[in-house]
């Protein structure tokens, strides 16, 4: 067994919930393999552990006959949850009770029961169609197939042998065209996930490349629901990396349409509209719609009472994830600090109890550190803007880890450490230049930064913070540019140097 197994079987085991762990013992208790509880008691063992400890499970268990050889009781022990779990979640997706109907299908053949089976299969097929199961809709043809020739065709027609090819050619088309769509968005997303929004016209004419694709003409070439869902989600995402919010809005409307048109395909796939959802709230953030932004944020917090089959841990993560990152966005959008403060702590929690994604974890660092910022707290502004900076989980060339450390010079800024600022200065500039991320904005805040280092009085340092003041109007501007004033405002924090007022009512009054 690999060694890294026992990790595995912690996790697996730790990963329980409650029901599933009673589920679990309930079953252990009426077979061989509980007979005398000690894989029960392995169980116990190991949930009770804080960490992972071989040594501890070898001293507790060294005089049990079935603990002799460590490795094969723990690969019995995981691959019997790993049953338990299957039994418990087994009408825990649409999938999973046809590929279930499906095998009893095949069962009934292998006894004979033809008839039976073909019962079994057509009521398959309708929910197959229904939910848009492509893939399980060809297995079941094939099982149509043996039931066809299982009596020499008996009773079949040419017409029931074309019908079956003309399904199957429709289906292999509609996989074709979804995986199609598929690699589009996912070209699309992983130049969105490595680089951020577009910066200049190169990064724009990679985003063309892939938008001036034939299949992207119409939506009538999208021919089925799961596809037309993946022409709007990439439309939308084109035109968020463009920084063309309006059109962006417009088409992620029309895919929440859509998501809400199906909502027995929503029910089992609600990750997508928790990504709808969060989406459509940070559009309407950013384009000031402030009362949608509250009926969507509304819509996203309800998602959890609409669950037919009940939360998952990933659903919760999701939910989780998107409902405090569109709140928090929100509170330091319109200058609510305070409120943003009292989010704070759930937000911690929730990143201890829950794994988040990387780049998500980066976006609450940096948003935290932002109200952090605004509230006059600058040593705890530093402190999670230092915990985005030493992430090195995510591409370092993403914009967010880039203007984290513009926003880690400005924090040194208002703390008056002007003896770190030359070396962070130094660091930075390395950094950006490293990565071929040194675009206007960042050399226009970078020579500010020099700049104020030469001031020798305060009059100086003054003309500066208006010089830097009128540059970041004139970036904002700038269709390439606009994007950097998305993570944090500079033009009010530079407003709010040179009105020598606090950078919160800046915000404020801009609200």
């Amino acid at each position: 067994m690999s060694d890294k197994l026992p990790d595995k079987l912690f996790r697996l085991i730790k990963s329980l919930s409650r029901s599933e762990k009673r589920y679990f013992k309930i079953t252990a208790s009426h077979n061989a393999f509980g007979e005398n509880s000690n894989y029960v008691t392995l169980f116990d063992a190991i949930d009770n552990m804080e960490d992972y400890s071989e040594e501890n499970l070898s001293r507790l268990f060294k005089k049990e006959s079935f603990y002799k050889n460590p490795s094969i009781a723990k690969n019995r022990l995981y691959e019997n949850i790993l049953r338990s779990l299957d039994a418990f979640h087994a009408k825990s997706s649409v999938d999973v009770e046809l590929r279930r109907m499906l095998h009893c299908a095949e069962i009934l053949f292998s006894k004979s029961m033809y008839d039976e089976s073909a019962s079994a299969l057509n009521k398959a097929k309708k929910i197959a169609t229904q939910y848009e199961k492509h893939h399980i809709l060809l297995d079941i043809s094939k099982w149509e197939k043996k039931l066809m020739e299982r009596d020499s065709y008996s009773g079949r027609g040419l017409d029931d042998v074309i019908r079956l090819l003309d399904e199957d050619n429709l289906l292999l088309k509609k996989i074709s065209n979804y995986a199609e769509f598929w690699n589009i968005k996912s070209r699309l997303f992983l130049l969105l996930n490595k680089k951020g929004k577009v910066r200049g016209q190169e990064e724009l004419k990679n985003f063309k490349k892939i938008i001036d694709n034939t299949l992207l003409k119409s939506e009538k070439k999208a021919l089925s629901y799961e596809t037309k869902y993946l022409y709007n989600h990439i439309y939308s995402a084109y035109f968020f990396g463009i920084g063309d919010y309006q059109n962006s809005y417009l088409y992620i409307k029309k895919h929440l349409a859509l998501i809400e048109s199906k909502a027995e395909i929503y029910n089992e796939e609600p990750n997508k509209y928790f990504a709808v959802l969060s989406n459509l709230i940070y559009l309407c953030t950013q384009l000031r719609k402030y009362n949608e932004v509250s009926f969507y944020l509304t819509k996203l917090k309800s998602i959890p009472a609409l669950m037919e089959r009940g939360m998952t841990d990933d659903m919760e993560i999701k939910l989780f994830s998107s409902a405090y990152s569109a709140e928090l966005s929100l509170y330091i959008q319109t200058g609510e600090y305070e409120k943003a403060l009292h989010l704070i702590p759930l937000i911690e929690n929730g990143m201890k109890k829950f794994t988040i994604n990387k780049v998500r974890a980066s976006y609450f660092n940096f948003n935290i550190a932002i109200v952090y910022f605004a509230t006059g707290n600058y040593s705890m502004a530093l402190k999670w803007i230092n915990k985005l900076i030493n992430d090195n989980s995510i591409d370092a060339s993403n914009d967010i880890h880039c203007l984290s450390r513009i926003f880690n010079l400005i924090i040194h800024l208002e703390m008056g450490n002007n003896e770190v600022i030359p070396y962070t200065l130094k660091s930075t500039y390395r950094y950006l230049d490293k990565r071929k991320r040194m675009y206007r904005f960042e050399n226009v805040f970078l020579q500010f930064i020099n700049q104020y280092l030469k001031a020798k009085n305060n009059f100086q340092v003054k003309n500066t913070y208006q010089a830097l003041r009128h540059d970041l109007q004139l970036l904002s501007k700038d269709p390439f540019e606009k994007v950097v004033f998305e993570y944090f405002d500079f033009n009010k924090w530079a407003a709010s140097k040179v009105g020598n007022v606090p950078f919160a009512e800046t915000v404020k009054e801009k609200v």
